[in-house]
């Protein structure tokens, strides 16, 4: 897989994990991921974000700003700020990181972390 098409499917596999509900986030999660989501989820493990996902409604469409992308060797990561909608919620904004690892079994994401805009403006 060239550079260009590795970002390229990194920045896809994001995209569908926030719209594509539990089952496909699993499958692209390492089991010793570690989750850092705005209190009061706080610092989560893999099985404990997932399991706050079953039965959830995923987010209707995100929109992905201020892209960042970097890698070396087989850690990648994605920064960006997230526009995202779900039915009947106000729009949520916030800046993101995403680490995924190339295992062999392909890219699976180790880390990823949430801080709303609104906590981000103001510094907190």
């Amino acid at each position: 897989m060239s550079p260009d098409s590795t970002e390229a499917n990194l920045w896809k596999i994001e995209e569908t994990s926030w719209t594509s509900g539990a089952d496909f986030a699993r499958s692209v999660t390492r089991d010793d991921a570690v989750f850092v989501f705005p209190y009061p989820a706080g610092i989560l493990s893999a099985e404990a974000s997932l399991k706050g996902l079953e039965g959830g409604e995923p987010w209707r469409s995100v929109t992905f700003h201020d892209r960042s992308f970097t890698r070396q060797g087989p850690v990648a990561v994605l920064a960006y700020k997230a526009e995202a909608e779900r039915n009947g919620e106000t729009l949520y904004t916030a800046l993101c990181a995403s680490t995924y690892v190339d295992d062999g079994d392909g890219w699976r994401l180790m880390s990823h972390q949430q801080t709303p805009a609104a906590m981000a403006e103001a510094g907190a």
